[in-house]
């Protein structure tokens, strides 16, 4: 039998060389933007002296302040509309709960089945009609209601303190109060947790702006990405500072709220 010292030297052996294997791709990543193209394409492990003139190269071929500025703007539009129309679908289905929305949350489960490529046709059909093309809104609109997150919310709301809501209707405030001015702060984390997901999903959303997204001064960060790889010549140094400059965001924010995310993850699976 293995000693308890030794047992517990291998267990953490073994998760540092699982959490080195996977932060190098973003290591490597960071290092390679400061590197020549060539340098990349032969695998250098060290930091280089080219981050400025891949910068350089970089804001003179593409408006990158544009399609970050685009891509900030779309993600927080869609987050903060996700996390309103789910909150509250999430929040009805519970606390108003009865078989016939069990019933409807069962296809709204399912319908997480079906792939955004089979409804993609229909809705650019649809935002076409509507004048919406080339507009935040486009973006927003698929993204308004998800299964997924009103599961998440249902979830979170069966542990909601039930005596809270009888006091509060006692007290003679609202529906919308009580979900406002209670629900909500006490659900902080799991605010944080849909907010997250909403917002990285936003951002790294590719299929959708490449479709609706049709002009230069809408540009978001991963069809520029796309663009840089586009061509005959391929200059990877670049590449990878972009790549770097569009991960940047998602992982300052996971890196500050990962707390709460936690919190918010293990509320909803109790």
């Amino acid at each position: 039998m293995i000693p308890r010292r030794i047992f517990t030297i291998l267990k953490y052996a073994f998760l540092f060389a699982a959490a080195l294997l996977s932060i190098f791709p973003l290591v490597w990543m960071a290092v390679s933007a400061t590197n020549q193209s060539v340098d990349v394409v032969t695998g250098r492990l060290l930091p280089g002296t080219y981050l400025m003139e891949n910068y350089r190269k970089l804001a003179d071929s593409h408006d990158i302040g544009r399609a970050m500025w685009n891509s900030f703007r779309n993600s927080i539009g869609a987050t903060a509309a996700s996390l309103l129309v789910c909150s509250i679908a999430g929040y009805g289905f519970e606390i108003y709960h009865d078989k016939g929305k069990d019933i409807l949350m069962r296809i709204l489960l399912l319908s997480m089945m079906i792939p955004f490529a089979a409804i993609m046709i229909p809705l650019f059909m649809m935002v076409g009609k509507m004048g919406l093309l080339n507009t935040t809104t486009a973006f927003v609109l698929p993204t308004v209601s998800t299964a997924f997150l009103i599961f998440l919310f249902r979830q979170s709301a069966r542990y909601f303190p039930s005596d809270i809501i009888e006091a509060a209707r006692l007290e003679g405030m609202s529906e919308l109060g009580i979900f406002f001015r209670m629900y909500v702060p006490i659900m902080r984390s799991t605010y944080v947790t849909a907010g997250i997901i909403t917002f990285m999903n936003a951002w790294n959303n590719y299929l959708w702006p490449l479709i609706i997204m049709q002009s230069k001064d809408s540009i978001v960060m991963p069809l520029l990405i796309s663009n840089l790889i586009a061509g005959y010549v391929t200059d990877y140094g670049m590449v990878m500072l972009g790549v770097t400059l569009s991960v940047l965001p998602t992982v300052i924010i996971f890196l500050l709220l990962q707390k709460s995310f936690a919190e918010g993850i293990l509320s909803s699976m109790r």
